[in-house]
């Protein structure tokens, strides 16, 4: 990322007040027009999904601190307070453990900072619950089943958004907020690829309900496990304990619950992901999403069984509720030189899509959209050309975003090293961290920062 942006390519002579459109509906995209319109900024978004409900994610995702700020800056008040008070108990410890469940490094309790900032803390969010927080608020400005289609720049420096149903919307600014598959990063920086790492997980979730928190072993429920085994085999455990209760309409279920046990959100839960590559888990040619959830636990359970990993581990994929179990397919997006600033700029997975393994992709995606509503603000406000802030926020993003991408693909290796020689140095490293309290605390302190 040595090159820097340019700017002349975008007019100056922009007239305020901007209005400003969003391509996709995500996390990054939502916090961004939950920011503007706080800020007095006119934004409209254009979500592909017909409904809000269409296209839900089961999973609890970490927020950080940064991405707790992020959220604080800009939710209204009230918002931000149920996004907080809705979030899942946080997590007790972490501990890296071998197959056979011996301990490398752990952090059986995390002791509170008494001088912590009450806002820039870990969580533990329902997808689900945070997506319903996000689109509060927003009924005229969130547009659905508009599926993009392509852009126009015109010559007074506006930009047109074309979508499939024939319709279009014009504004000053356009961002791709449309996730990995980006249509807008297509014909934006058609150079920008996202790769296959050749990595899948099969993941799946079991509830605490109905006796099956007994029979998970002790050390698991006590905060996040992750596991590394020999030949490139990975294991994430975390868990999402929740009291059922709704808050102010947010929370709870909806109609989704009903069609599968993947949505129930008020159930307190343990999900897993093990992952290696395709071949290994037998997916070699095979169309995953075609598979039912027995077909993927029995994979899943004979690879652990054939490699010598601990029933403790195995109990979980046996536990598991069929219904959730699916595929994950694990894709990162490769470094991209900057570009020239132009009306168009993207933010979160439609520009640096990462792995998963270090937790930190929505976090990511928050840090773009607060830093990219201080840009929009400040043009909006006259304080700043709209050229120059958009030139600054892309600056700072290809550097902070494309480090992250990297750090997470690092992770990803790390995890699941083929190397007998990478394993055994990964191992002895831990341990060692283990023993010198010091190091403990500051490899602590790294972990899910972006």
């Amino acid at each position: 990322m040595t090159a820097q942006p340019t700017i002349n390519s975008i007019r100056d002579a922009t007239l305020v007040p901007l209005h400003v459109l969003i391509i996709g509906g995500g996390i990054g995209g939502l916090t961004l027009a939950q920011g503007l319109r706080k800020s007095g900024v006119s934004v409209a978004v254009y979500e592909r999904d017909r409904t809000p409900t269409d296209r839900l994610q089961g999973y609890r995702v970490h927020i950080n601190p940064a991405g707790s700020s992020a959220l604080h800056e800009c939710l209204p008040p009230a918002l931000f307070d149920a996004f907080a008070r809705t979030c899942g108990k946080p997590s007790a410890g972490i501990r890296f453990v071998t197959e056979r469940m011996r301990v490398l490094f752990a952090i059986d309790r995390f002791d509170p900072d008494v001088n912590a900032d009450a806002v820039a803390l870990h969580r533990s969010a329902s997808r689900m619950t945070l997506r319903q927080v996000l689109l509060s608020g927003l009924d005229d400005v969130v547009h659905f089943g508009k599926t993009f289609v392509r852009y126009e720049e015109l010559p007074t420096g506006r930009v047109v958004a074309h979508f499939a149903d024939g319709s279009s919307a014009e504004g000053d600014v356009l961002v791709a907020a449309d996730g990995g598959g980006s249509r807008v990063r297509r014909q934006f920086l058609p150079h920008a690829e996202r790769i296959d790492t050749g990595n899948v997980a099969i993941a799946g979730k079991v509830f605490f309900d109905g006796g099956n928190r007994e029979r998970i072993a002790p050390e698991l429920c006590k905060g996040m496990t992750l596991v590394s085994g020999p030949g490139g085999y990975s294991l994430f455990v975390a868990q999402q304990e929740v009291d059922g209760v709704a808050f102010d309409g947010f929370g709870g279920n909806d109609e989704s619950a009903a069609a599968s046990a993947h949505f129930d959100n008020t159930r307190s839960y343990l999900m897993w992901a093990f992952g290696s590559r395709r071949e290994k888990l037998g997916f070699a040619g095979r169309d995953t999403e075609q598979m039912s959830g027995e077909e993927l636990r029995r994979l899943a359970l004979a690879t652990m069984a054939g490699r010598g990993w601990d029933q403790r581990l195995r109990d979980l994929v046996h536990l598991a509720d069929t219904a959730t179990i699916n595929t994950l397919t694990i894709r990162t997006a490769l470094p991209v030189a900057a570009w020239p600033t132009r009306r168009v700029t993207l933010l979160g997975d439609a520009i640096h899509a990462m792995t998963p393994y270090r937790g930190i992709g929505a976090n990511v995606a928050l840090k773009d959209a607060v830093r990219l509503c201080h840009a929009l603000k400040a043009a909006n406000a006259g304080q700043r050309p709209l050229a120059e802030a958009l030139h600054a926020y892309e600056a700072e993003m290809i550097d902070y975003g494309f480090r992250a991408v990297q750090t997470s693909r690092e992770a990803m290796e790390r995890a699941m090293p083929e190397s007998r020689l990478r394993l055994a140095v990964s191992r002895a490293f831990l341990r060692t961290i283990n023993r010198v309290p010091p190091l403990k605390r500051r490899m602590f302190r790294a972990m899910g920062a972006d």
